[in-house]
C-alpha cells in the first residue's frame, strides 16, 4: 500500500507539471490566434479584436491565464474550442475513444506477436528462424509508418479490394448506441453483430500498420531479455532438476524477462496513442490525432492544450500501471 501511495503522489505532482509545460509550450507557439480565427474584415475592427481577446481570456497576463486554466481543469472545464465552438471536453470525449480503440488493438496485436517472436528467436538463437525474425523486426522498425499505411490502403483496398475503405464502419450503417465510444465493444453490448463485423473489418488494417513498428521493437527487446535470463544460474538449476521446458519458460524465464518488456510495451502504447495523426488521416479515422492537427493549424489554443493534457495523462496512467506491475512481478521492487 505504501508503494502504491508513493507512486500515486508522484503521478499527481507530475500531472501539475504537465499542465504547466503544456500551457507554456502552447503559448510559445509563433502566430496570433486572433488572426487565425477572425476574418480580414473583423481584424480591421479593434473593438471586435478586443472583444474576442476578452472572451477567450487572452487579455490577461500569462500567470493569471495559467491559474484560470488550472482552476478550470480542477472543475472539469478545459475551455471552449475556437474551431468547433463546443467545450473541449465534449470534443475529446468524441474523438479520444476512436484513437483508444485503434491504439488498443495495435498494442494487443504487438504484445501477442512481438513477445511470441522474441521468445522463439531467443530459444532458437543463431538458427535460421532467429535470423529471419531479426530481419523482419529490423524491417518493422525501419519502414516509415505513413508509407506503410499508404501502401496498405492502396494494395488491399484499392487494388485487391479485400479490406473495407476508410472510416470506422460502413457508410450505410449507423454507429451503435454510445456506451464506451469503442464501436467494437458497443456493438457487442447492443447485440449488433453486423456493426461489430464492420467495425473489426475497418479496424484491422490501420491497427496492423500501427503495430508493425511495435512488433519489431518488442521482438528485439524480448529476445534480448530472454537470452539474458536463460544464462542465469537458477535457470540452469531448474533444468538440472529435470523440470519440463514449458514450466521453465513460463515460471522462470518469462517472469524475470517481463520487466523490460512491460516498460517497452507501456511506452509503445503511449506513443501509439499520440502518434496516430498520419495513419488517421490516411484511413479517415476520426480520432484525436485528426482533432489535434486541425486545432494546431487554426491555433485553437484550448483544444491544443486539451489534447496535450490527455496525452500526458495517458502517459501518467501507463507509467503508474507499469510501476505497479513491477511490484507484482518482482517483489524486490516493493522492498526497495
Amino acid at each position: 500500500m505504501r508503494f502504491l501511495v508513493r507512486r500515486v503522489l508522484t503521478a499527481l505532482l507530475l500531472a501539475v507539471g504537465i499542465t504547466l509545460v503544456t500551457f507554456v509550450l502552447t503559448n510559445l507557439v509563433p502566430g496570433d490566434p486572433v488572426s487565425a480565427n477572425l476574418g480580414q474584415r473583423a481584424l480591421g475592427d479593434p473593438a471586435i479584436v478586443a472583444q474576442w481577446r476578452t472572451e477567450h481570456g487572452l487579455d490577461k497576463p500569462l500567470p493569471e491565464q495559467y491559474l484560470l486554466h488550472l482552476e478550470g481543469i480542477l472543475h472539469g472545464d478545459l475551455g471552449t474550442s475556437q474551431q468547433s465552438h463546443r467545450p473541449v471536453l465534449d470534443d475529446l470525449a468524441e474523438f479520444v475513444p476512436a484513437t483508444l480503440e485503434l491504439a488498443g488493438a495495435a498494442i494487443l496485436i504487438s504484445l501477442v506477436t512481438g513477445v511470441a517472436f522474441g521468445v522463439i528467436a531467443a530459444l532458437r538463437r543463431d538458427r535460421l528462424s532467429d535470423h529471419l525474425l531479426r530481419v523482419l523486426s529490423l524491417i518493422g522498425i525501419s519502414v516509415p509508418t505513413f508509407w506503410l499505411a499508404l501502401m496498405a490502403f492502396y494494395v488491399f483496398f484499392y487494388r485487391l479490394q479485400i479490406t473495407p475503405g476508410s472510416g470506422r464502419i460502413d457508410p450505410s450503417m449507423s454507429p451503435p448506441p454510445h456506451v464506451t465510444g469503442l464501436y467494437t465493444i458497443d456493438s457487442v453490448l447492443s447485440g449488433q453483430w453486423d456493426v461489430f463485423s464492420s467495425a473489426v473489418g475497418h479496424l484491422i488494417t490501420p491497427a496492423l500498420v500501427l503495430a508493425l513498428y511495435t512488433i519489431g521493437l518488442l521482438t528485439r527487446f524480448t529476445r534480448s531479455a530472454v537470452l539474458e535470463v536463460l544464462g542465469q544460474d537458477y535457470v540452469r538449476a531448474a533444468r538440472a532438476k529435470g523440470l519440463p521446458p514449458r514450466v521453465i519458460l513460463l515460471r522462470y524465464v518469462l517472469r524475470s524477462a517481463l520487466v523490460p518488456i512491460i516498460t517497452v510495451a507501456g511506452l509503445a502504447f503511449g506513443s501509439l496513442l499520440s502518434g496516430t495523426v498520419l495513419v488517421e488521416a490516411i484511413f479517415a479515422w476520426p480520432g484525436v490525432g485528426q482533432y489535434a492537427y486541425k486545432s494546431a493549424t487554426t491555433l485553437d489554443l484550448p483544444a491544443v492544450m486539451g489534447v496535450g493534457l490527455v496525452v500526458g495523462g495517458v502517459y501518467l496512467v501507463i507509467n503508474l500501471i507499469v510501476d505497479v506491475l513491477y511490484g507484482v512481478i518482482d517483489p524486490r521492487v516493493r522492498l526497495q
